[in-house]
């Protein structure tokens, strides 16, 4: 068996892990990365842009919007008892204040299609991407948005609360002063903003607001405003189903200090302390890991040479969920549930062990006392990675390109097992 660093694999005659019954075993998804064809949404302005900093355009993405039965029965297939996906606002919304009760009615369909299954489903009311007319608004930056997000959420509870297990009124909210701390070149942050710019220019507006690469300065008035559209959204999801568990989910590295005088804390109150603060009356905080970071007096710090590393050259490191988990438990008071975690990486093998390895590290958590509802993998599919395009592969299924037909990997066989015995 393949061990990473971190947390040791389980190894033949050791004693099985147990996790809670009950305990939801899953897979996410996103509209705009996987259904195609967004054609409303902001992102596929910035795809289509003459300054497009888009590896790909998302086109027919996995074509999810016609070929959900399918991935629902792929979950099915693993054993798995849950189904995250989300709702496209653009799809609902496409021009301000008109909504599609057909598009309704296609959300309802796949809330039916998991209960049929016996799938728990987890229904995330936006997943980065917006409405077109909502980013040339202003997006997240305009006052008005809180007001607007939560007439879309109300509206959206309405056709689907009823069958829903779990509502997350955004996904990684946060992930700009995630991505503030992780020492972007500032070219990156240059190239998105003339994108931008270009966006606002083609519709003739002032502002075109969209997308999670942005500067701090750019960010930091966005944080108050998309807070409280989090707390309407909320008030408005409640208002049609009380007892629905809503939520936040948040990216959270395993920030670990490092010698004297580390930023650690510094790092946490701004990327996480803001958003505990607006989930304060929430049910759960959704976590979503992916890695870890080391933090000495000066910032980050580069991970150990010799450990193995994803896509994008970052660290593999299991025990980062453990940690992510940990932390936001305690930080927090609340109940966790992994909304997210994955690996993006080409070599299956590596997935394989990085799932065994990093369940064994959540199961110690939950023994530590850190109540954990349960545990989505990403992806279910491989699909479109925003900027990078279909170049990384985080997926228990490949997807081929040309006849969208889904292909389990190896290492869905290893999450399968886990979620069949509830126990790694």
């Amino acid at each position: 068996m393949i061990t990473l660093a971190g947390v040791p694999a389980v190894a033949a005659g050791t004693v099985r892990r147990q996790f809670p019954s009950r305990f939801l075993w899953g897979a996410s998804t996103s509209g705009h990365q996987t259904e195609g064809n967004n054609v409303a949404s902001d992102f596929w302005h910035m795809e289509h842009c003459a300054k497009s900093m888009f590896a790909e355009a998302s086109g027919d993405a996995a074509d999810s919007f016609n070929r959900w039965p399918h991935d629902l029965d792929l979950a099915k297939s693993l054993h798995l008892n849950s189904y995250r996906f989300s709702l496209e606002w653009a799809r609902i919304e496409p021009e301000e204040g008109k909504f599609s009760d057909a598009m309704l009615e296609h959300y309802r369909s796949i809330v039916e299609g998991c209960k049929a299954r016996g799938l728990a489903a987890v229904v995330t009311f936006n997943h980065f991407s917006c409405p077109r007319w909502f980013a040339a608004r202003g997006g997240w930056s305009n006052p008005a948005a809180p007001d607007l997000f939560a007439r879309y959420c109300a509206k959206a509870a309405q056709a689907i609360a009823a069958h829903i297990d779990y509502a997350v009124t955004m996904n990684e909210p946060n992930l700009p002063s995630i991505l503030a701390w992780a020492n972007m070149p500032g070219q990156l942050y240059e190239a998105h903003a003339a994108m931008l710019a270009e966006c606002a220019r083609s519709l003739g507006v002032a502002d075109f607001s969209a997308g999670f690469l942005l500067p701090r300065a750019q960010f930091a008035p966005m944080i108050p405003v998309m807070g409280a559209a989090h707390r309407k959204a909320r008030a408005a999801i409640k208002s049609v189903r009380p007892d629905l568990p809503v939520g936040l989910s948040l990216a959270v590295t395993d920030d670990q200090g490092v010698g004297t005088n580390s930023k650690l804390n510094a790092k946490r109150a701004e990327a996480y302390q803001p958003w505990f603060e607006f989930g304060a009356q929430d049910d759960f905080v959704g976590v979503q890991n992916y890695d870890r970071m080391l933090i000495d007096a000066n910032g980050p710090v580069a991970p150990p040479a010799a450990t193995p590393r994803n896509f994008m050259g970052t660290e593999i490191y299991p025990a980062s969920l453990q940690g992510a988990v940990r932390y936001v438990h305690t930080a927090t008071g609340k109940p966790v549930l992994v909304t997210e975690h994955g690996l993006g990486t080409d070599d299956d093998a590596l997935r394989r062990g990085f799932i065994t390895d990093s369940l064994a590290g959540l199961h110690q958590a939950i023994v530590e006392g850190v109540p954990v509802l349960g545990y989505m993998h990403w992806s279910l599919i491989d699909n479109f990675e925003w900027y990078f395009g279909f170049q990384p592969k985080f997926g228990l299924a490949t997807v081929d390109r040309l006849t969208q037909k889904r292909t389990l990997k190896p290492s869905s066989a290893v999450l399968a097992r886990i979620a069949r015995s509830n126990r790694v």
